[in-house]
């Protein structure tokens, strides 16, 4: 069974803070009720498990009012760049290559994905040239 980090989220609390993410802060009954439509879940245990993400420093927490506000402490793509950097080096040894075959091989993905996909791919290969051309100088 796989030990997660302290402060990595499990999936019950990735679920929670996509609801946060998307709202930017929300009362646990907020959460609760959007949770709640997409799988039956029960008030109390959305409730602790917001708890724990405030006690693991995943959210915080405005207790102003009676019911408390949450929110994300993290970007979602903070989050999903912690959480990838963790899968590439722990399964794919440190290969993107690897790592994006398994992606392509595994999901569907419609031609616009694929033109950005490309783009991106453009870019990056332009801020490695930029990067080489840099050191070169300096050398």
């Amino acid at each position: 069974m796989k030990k997660l980090k302290a402060n990595e989220p499990t999936k019950s609390e990735l679920q929670i803070l996509s609801v946060l993410w998307k709202r930017e802060q929300a009362t646990v009954r907020e959460v609760f009720e959007i949770i709640n439509q997409q799988r039956p879940a029960s008030y109390t245990t959305v409730l602790k498990l917001m708890q724990i993400m405030h006690e693991k420093g995943l959210v915080e927490r405005d207790a102003a009012s009676k019911a408390h506000v949450y929110r994300a402490k993290t970007k979602q793509n903070e989050t999903g760049r912690q959480m990838i950097q963790d899968v590439l080096h722990k399964i794919f040894g440190g290969s993107a290559l690897k790592l994006v075959q398994q992606v392509l091989e595994t999901e569907t993905t419609s031609a616009e994905e694929m033109k950005e996909i490309r783009k991106m791919i453009k870019q990056a290969e332009k801020q490695i040239a930029a990067q080489s051309s840099k050191k070169g100088k300096q050398k």
